[in-house]
C-alpha cells in the first residue's frame, strides 16, 4: 500500500535500466534519489522515514529501486552489474532534474558506495550525497577496503554511521574520509549497527531521521 501523498514511479527506456520506485513530492526546487543496500529495497522503515522527513522539509524525494533489485525481489547484487545499477542511479537523478535545480543523491550502504563510485566517475552528477551505513569493508574483513575511490569524491558528501557497525568502525570510518576531495561530514548514531536503527518504533526512525535532515540541511547550506 502507498501512502497518501506518495506515488509510484516507472519511467522505461528504450535500453538499459528504468527507474522505478515512489516520489514524495514536494514544493521545494530540491530533490533528493534515495536508494537501498544490498538485501533491502525502497520500502525499508529508513527510507521511508527519510523520504517523509525530507519531504515536509520542502525536499522532494525518490525512493528507487535499484536495477538488481528491479529484476528479483530478494538476493544480492550480481558483482558483474555495478555499472548498470550506477547507470540506474544516474537516471533517477536526471528524472529528478526535471522537477528541481539541485538533486541529491543518497543511498544505504551497497546504494551509497555506488552513489559515491558514480560521482568520483562524475562529480557533476549530483549536487551532494547522503551515504548511510558506508560499507568500509566486509565484515572481519578490514583490509578489503571499498575507498580506494575516495580520492576522487569531490561532491559534498554527509557519512552517516552507526557505532556498532560491523562493515567499519568509526575510527575507521574518520580515517577513510581524509582522503575524501570534497567537502564531508560524519554524523555518529550512538549505538547503531548497519541498519543505523536498534528498535522497531517508528518514533526511533523519526528520530533519527529529524537529525539526519538537520544535519544534512547544514552541509548543503556550507556547500552552496
Amino acid at each position: 500500500m502507498i501512502e497518501v501523498g506518495v506515488e509510484a514511479y516507472d519511467r522505461d527506456y528504450p535500453e538499459g535500466p528504468a527507474v522505478r520506485g515512489f516520489l514524495h513530492a514536494a514544493d521545494g526546487d530540491t530533490a533528493l534519489v534515495l536508494t537501498h543496500g544490498a538485501g533491502g529495497n525502497a520500502d525499508s522503515r529508513l527510507l521511508v522515514a527519510l523520504a517523509a522527513a525530507f519531504s515536509e522539509s520542502g525536499v522532494s524525494v525518490l525512493r528507487s529501486n535499484m536495477p538488481f533489485r528491479q529484476k528479483r525481489l530478494k538476493g544480492p547484487p550480481n558483482p558483474g552489474a555495478t555499472a548498470q545499477d550506477r547507470e540506474g542511479l544516474r537516471r533517477a537523478v536526471e528524472c529528478m532534474r526535471e522537477r528541481a535545480a539541485e538533486v541529491y543523491l543518497g543511498g544505504q550502504s551497497y546504494g551509497g558506495r555506488q552513489a559515491t563510485m558514480l560521482a568520483s566517475e562524475d562529480e557533476s552528477v549530483a549536487d551532494a550525497l547522503l551515504l548511510i551505513s558506508y560499507p568500509l569493508h566486509p565484515p572481519g574483513r578490514p583490509e578489503r577496503s571499498r575507498t580506494d575511490h575516495f580520492d576522487e569524491l569531490r561532491t559534498p558528501s554527509l557519512f552517516v554511521h552507526g557505532s556498532k557497525d560491523p562493515f567499519g568502525t568509526l575510527e575507521e570510518m574518520r580515517v577513510a574520509l581524509k582522503r575524501v576531495s570534497g567537502r564531508n561530514r560524519l554524523l555518529e548514531i550512538e549505538n547503531g549497527g548497519h541498519g543505523l536503527v536498534r528498535g522497531k518504533t517508528e518514533v526511533l526512525y523519526q528520530e533519527v531521521a529529524a537529525r539526519i535532515v538537520t544535519v544534512f540541511s547544514e552541509l548543503i547550506q556550507l556547500a552552496t
